[in-house]
């Protein structure tokens, strides 16, 4: 009778560990690998912008997401001849994804949205120095809000640097596999460490 009984608690502990929720850990890497694709998308939109302003304010950049959604991208930029440039934008997302995500063998779909007060919305600085061949360097720090399988709000706090290259038509772009991105994703109580190559 010890023994059966012993056999029927392991398995009742086995049970329980098997269908225990995810960590907070792993709801933050899946809040943060549903917007992987968007960092880089933003930062493509802030260079658009920067290559297209004819004034300090450039005008709205806007992309969608790969499955629905849209992403904004609005700011300022410094004016001048100065080959150092500073970009003040802003990130808005309308029902933003970019489709189901694979974790660890479990499917996630996920749409953002942020704050319709621009002041609210997560925040790109980008600094452009020895333009057009020197290097970029910049930060994305703020709130994006979940719908789907993940409910709440994900805060982003990235850094980022890479290097610039003359494009066409007079134009300064990244360096494509130079942009290190590192930094954290905050979800609930949980946090995932990004690390991304753009």
């Amino acid at each position: 009778m010890r023994n059966n009984s012993l056999i029927v608690i392991l398995a009742f502990a086995g049970a329980c560990t098997s269908n225990s929720t995810v960590s907070s850990d792993e709801q933050a890497k899946r809040a943060y690998l549903g917007l992987d694709k968007s960092i880089g998308k933003s930062i493509t939109l802030g260079f658009t912008g920067f290559n297209t302003a004819t004034n300090a304010n450039i005008a709205p950049q806007m992309t969608a997401g790969d499955a629905g959604g849209t992403l904004t991208v609005t700011g300022q930029v410094d004016q001048g001849q100065s080959a150092n440039k500073n970009m003040r934008l802003y990130v808005a997302m309308v029902n933003y994804t970019d489709g189901k995500i694979t974790v660890n063998n479990t499917e996630v779909n996920i749409t953002y949205s942020t704050s319709t007060d621009t002041t609210m919305q997560p925040y790109l600085a980008m600094m452009l120095q020895g333009i057009p061949t020197g290097t970029v360097t910049g930060t994305l720090t703020g709130t994006y809000h979940m719908a789907g399988d993940l409910a709440g709000d994900v805060t982003l706090d990235l850094m980022f640097d890479g290097h610039l290259m003359a494009g066409p038509s007079g134009t300064v772009v990244r360096v494509a596999g130079t942009t290190m991105v590192t930094g954290t994703a905050m979800s609930k109580d949980g946090m995932y460490n990004v690390t991304l190559t753009l």
